[in-house]
């Protein structure tokens, strides 16, 4: 794990393999840029379209999404959420990513409405588009470590 990666972890919480963040680029205020390379042997290969390997469009959606998350973290200083996408729109996928080709992940913050941010998000790869989306998230209460998950107390309350 590189130390970019560690720098991700420390502001999103995402870990492999589900981390689709390699760096971040470049941070402004209301944009962010960052980049990932797909390593032959991740995960999704194995079972889509293994005689020719894709990354699938969700991973694409979910990489914009984290950088989303990272940009959002200078906006909710002092808030003890979990960012989470609360709304995907006008997802286009226009170009195929294969493995070994690295993306460059573009997300951009256009509106809040409280606790309520609206994004756009635009991966492309050797210069050209491969996938664009508009998405929302919000802010979610982080579970109490202490605190039993829903499943668990439900479980419990029928033992």
């Amino acid at each position: 794990m590189s130390e970019s990666q560690r720098a991700i972890m420390e502001i999103i919480p995402h870990r492999p393999p589900m981390l689709m963040l390699d760096r971040i680029v470049e941070q402004q205020e209301s944009s962010i840029v960052c980049e990932r390379t797909f390593a032959a042997d991740e995960y999704f290969f194995q079972g889509h379209y293994p005689d020719f390997p894709l990354v699938p469009g969700v991973i694409l959606c979910e990489a914009a999404m984290q950088a989303g998350a990272v940009l959002l973290a200078q906006h909710t200083e002092g808030h003890d959420g979990v960012p989470v996408a609360t709304r995907l729109n006008n997802v286009k996928l226009k170009r195929m990513v294969r493995p070994g080709e690295t993306i460059r992940i573009e997300a951009e913050l256009t509106e809040r409405v409280a606790d309520a941010f609206f994004l756009t998000g635009k991966v492309s790869c050797e210069g050209k588009l491969a996938a664009r989306l508009e998405f929302a998230c919000t802010l979610a209460p982080k579970p109490s470590a202490a605190a039993p998950s829903d499943a668990t107390s439900a479980a419990s309350a029928e033992g």
